[in-house]
């Protein structure tokens, strides 16, 4: 039993030791704000790698993702509602939920993954050591263009996301359900709320913040060669995906 405590205690320890250093990150990321101008080379590779790059993937997701939700609320809407309420089903869900968190999974596994590997293979290689013996700060030149990237072009991404997901839960609404363009986007209009899109957009850039931050964060934490850079990339996916889910239901508690 004391065996048992002490480890416990050990890990709790380690756990609280690693939130204050993902802090004292983020701190350090905020001082470095000012730098973003000057620094702007680097921003803008970081945002078309993690923004632009990512979009073939986002845009086949977000298809998918529209088509199966209004699979599921026509499901849902069987003997209750009439099928005119699709449009507005499958929106504010899309909108609200699905566009924003399926995105950020996606980019946690595409991005958020290599950010560690990529930061992870510098300090194995003694790459930031090397950074900071020619007087450059690494939270400068490499965590913080990836992560006002992140928080910048998360929001982007999602907005394609909504707009795609919407276009393909018609698509499958008109062709195998019957309802007619007119009367899926009037359903889609009337029910229509602004909160709805800002809270969206409002997930994202905790999102894209939260990915970005814990891959900087494990990729300079890396340590044991190749197999420690493969293990802080496996770590920085689970690590991200469970954030997501958790700061998603943070969020609807405070938001809603």
């Amino acid at each position: 039993m004391n065996e048992f405590l002490g480890k416990l205690g050990i890990k709790t320890l380690n756990f609280l030791e690693e939130i204050g250093q993902i802090t004292l990150l983020f701190l350090d990321i905020l001082k470095y704000s000012s730098r973003l101008i000057k620094d702007r080379a680097l921003l803008f590779f970081q945002m078309e790698h993690i923004g632009v790059n990512s979009l073939p993937l986002v845009i086949v997701i977000a298809v998918f993702t529209g088509a199966v939700a209004a699979w599921q609320a026509a499901y849902q809407l069987d003997g209750i509602a009439p099928l005119s309420f699709l449009g507005t089903a499958t929106s504010r869900a899309i909108i609200t939920e699905l566009g924003p968190v399926l995105t950020a999974i996606v980019i946690a596994g595409r991005v958020g993954a290599s950010i560690a590997a990529e930061l992870g293979s510098m300090k194995v290689t003694e790459q930031i050591d090397a950074l900071e013996t020619m007087g450059i700060s690494p939270i400068r030149y490499l965590a913080a263009p990836r992560f006002y990237a992140a928080v910048f072009m998360m929001p982007v991404l999602i907005v394609f996301a909504n707009i795609i997901a919407v276009f393909g839960a018609y698509l499958i609404s008109n062709y195998f359900l019957g309802v007619s363009f007119q009367v899926f986007f009037d359903s889609v209009k009337r029910f229509f709320f602004l909160q709805d899109f800002f809270f969206g957009l409002i997930k994202g850039i905790v999102f894209g913040g939260m990915t970005s931050l814990l891959g900087c964060h494990i990729g300079f934490a890396t340590e044991g060669g190749a197999e420690g850079v493969g293990l802080s990339t496996i770590r920085s996916f689970v690590l991200s995906s469970a954030m997501i889910l958790i700061l998603d239901y943070i969020l609807w508690s405070l938001l809603f």
